[in-house]
């Protein structure tokens, strides 16, 4: 499979085989471009499999009109996908951990989330 931009959730035609997300949870919330990335949709799934509880995503795919209303970086990971996951900070060192092992290797520590993503190795807090 392979990654593939949709302008709309309605308009994707591959099938979703992670049963813990929906594909309007990982769209843009704006306009419902969806941005198909079995990579990181894997991944993500296999994090909440191991987290054993919901994973509440903020933010994955944006739309560039979008990323540039939430004043989102120039090249965000999330104009093709990345997840701000809702976090309290008890739980965020675990919940990190748990991301890295299910392959996530951009991590970004938020006050009340936390970025993953698939892009090169790299952390930061902010």
């Amino acid at each position: 499979m392979n990654t593939a931009l949709y302008a709309h959730i309605s308009g994707c035609a591959e099938a979703w085989p992670w049963p813990d997300f929906s594909p309007a949870e990982v769209a843009c919330k704006c306009c419902g471009e969806l941005y198909y990335d079995p990579e990181s949709m894997h991944a993500l799934q296999a994090l909440r499999t191991a987290w054993g509880r919901p994973i509440r995503i903020n933010s994955a795919h944006r739309c560039a009109a979008h990323n540039r209303a939430v004043h989102g970086a120039l090249h965000s990971r999330h104009l093709k996908i990345a997840f701000d996951c809702r976090c309290a900070s008890k739980d965020r060192e675990a919940f990190i951990k748990a991301a890295r092992a299910a392959g996530f290797r951009g991590i970004g520590r938020y006050s009340t989330f936390v970025h993953i993503d698939m892009g090169p190795v790299r952390e930061w807090a902010a």
